[in-house]
């Protein structure tokens, strides 16, 4: 006996995941977590017997549901469903899979399409922030096809730029959850920063790095690995986030020079597999370090600024990734103003995912 649930499967970004309705999944959280890891077919490095693609990038979940705050369309709860452990984390938000989320809201009608084009006021419920993601509706309809190329994803698709409203210290409760914008963990120039997700930055070169390897070299490199956990496991403690051996929080990333003529280079731990590219939130942390005096990026990214306005492309293993800001200084340090980005999404399929009765009987 299988219990069927209602769902869709998106890519949002370069990342891809299962989209449910909050009314289609338990009430209990730890029901809800058990049901997604058997959907995802987790915990297996394969996820053989699940919808889950065998990597952190393809092994998340969308909730959606009825506003909660006067000031959004609707709610969006991320939850990362972690590929070879039994644990579903709810510790963070995901700006890719965000993408998906106005689309599947206009698709379910919980969201009215205008005629032209249609902004969703998303509110990320895992760190009570709002996003305003612009849809192109031609004819009250989503378009999914357009000249919107993002790297790390095949193609070119409908655009949708993003803006983030007030991420700053979402999760770690400041900016920078120190009060520093340089610290020392294991005898490692760092910056703890959280502008949407909590990121460490560290220098590559640093750890001997040139920040230029391959993810696969990275992930190899048991030595450094176990370097960089030690470092995160310190800095969860000094970014507000307590005992983070057992969260993806926060990302550990790597900087370096740029080499194709970005802004800066990077190589994320996501926190122990190393992304082929950089989460939205991780990508606006890290651009926020780059402009903020005294970081460990202070002197390496080669930033260009116009009345406060800043572009940057951050770099990755599979391209660019570019962040506009609007920052400005004042007595009590970095603000900032505005930070927007942009996106690609398409719907893939839409129908039920089948998870046994036992887990599950849908009552």
């Amino acid at each position: 006996m299988q219990t069927a649930i209602p769902c869709s499967v998106m890519r949002g970004g370069t990342s891809k995941g299962l989209y449910f309705h909050a009314r289609d999944l338990p009430a209990d959280e730890k029901i809800r977590a058990a049901v997604l890891l058997a959907a995802m077919g987790s915990p297996d490095p394969r996820q053989i017997d699940g919808m889950g693609g065998a990597h952190p990038l393809t092994s998340k979940v969308a909730v959606i549901s009825p506003p909660t705050r006067p000031d959004a369309d609707l709610d969006y709860l991320f939850l990362q469903v972690v590929v070879d452990e039994a644990r579903v984390d709810g510790a963070q938000n995901c700006g890719n899979i965000l993408a998906g989320v106005g689309p599947f809201a206009i698709e379910e009608g919980l969201v009215p399409a205008h005629v032209g084009h249609t902004d969703v006021r998303i509110h990320m419920v895992n760190t009570g922030s709002i996003a305003v993601a612009r849809i192109q509706t031609p004819g009250g309809k989503v378009r999914y096809d357009g000249n919107a190329r993002i790297d790390g994803v095949p193609g070119t698709h409908a655009p949708i730029p993003i803006d983030f409203l007030d991420v700053a210290g979402s999760s770690c409760g400041a900016l920078l959850p120190t009060g520093n914008a340089q610290d020392e963990i294991d005898g490692i120039a760092c910056t703890l920063i959280d502008n949407g997700m909590p990121v460490v930055v560290l220098r590559a070169l640093d750890l001997g790095k040139t920040g230029a390897e391959t993810p696969e070299s990275l992930e190899a490199d048991a030595a450094l690995k176990a370097r960089v956990e030690a470092i995160r496991l310190k800095a969860g403690t000094l970014m507000n986030l307590g005992d983070v051996a057992k969260k993806t929080v926060p990302k550990m990333s790597l900087i370096a020079r740029p080499e194709q003529g970005g802004a800066v280079g990077t190589r994320t731990f996501i926190p122990h597999r190393v992304h082929d590219a950089i989460g939205v939130f991780g990508a606006v942390s890290v651009a926020t370090a780059c402009v903020l005096p005294g970081s460990v990026a202070d002197g390496l990214a080669r930033i260009a600024t116009k009345d406060g306005a800043i572009s940057l492309d951050v770099e990755h293993p599979t391209g660019f990734f570019t962040i506009d800001m609007d920052v400005a200084q004042s007595a009590a340090g970095l603000v900032v103003r505005r930070a927007a980005l942009l996106r690609t999404a398409r719907l893939l399929m839409r129908g039920q995912v089948f998870v046994p009765s036992s887990v599950w009987s849908g009552s």
